[in-house]
């Protein structure tokens, strides 16, 4: 099991700061901007390159709630940036498919 595996079958506490039945957002232990949080599909999906045609509505669910997520922690108006890091040289740490939403401070471009 992964760290979002164990966090979703509430294993190992987390801030969760929206649900729905097949996805969850929680503040990220390491924030890289004042809002940071992680948006996890429940089951695990191995990467954005795991992807398969079947995991599409549940990826469009998670993209679609960004906007509510955004306005629930105060970012929607001011702006914010969705990342999905895929393997090692992008920062991807844990194994399972997720998107961070940063928000609450000027975000320069190009990242990284």
């Amino acid at each position: 099991m992964t760290i979002f595996e164990k966090i979703a079958a509430r294993e190992i506490p987390a801030d969760i700061v929206y649900e729905e039945e097949d996805f969850f957002a929680f503040k990220d232990i390491t924030p890289q901007a004042p809002v940071h949080v992680l948006i996890v599909p429940k089951r695990a999906i191995p990467g954005i390159s795991g992807s398969q045609p079947g995991d599409a509505e549940l990826l469009g669910k998670m993209l679609v709630a960004t906007p509510k997520i955004a306005r629930q922690l105060g970012v929607f108006e001011g702006g914010y940036r969705l990342v999905i890091n895929h393997g090692k040289d992008a920062g991807e740490t844990v194994p399972h498919l997720h998107i961070h939403l940063l928000g609450g401070r000027a975000l320069g471009w190009p990242p990284g």
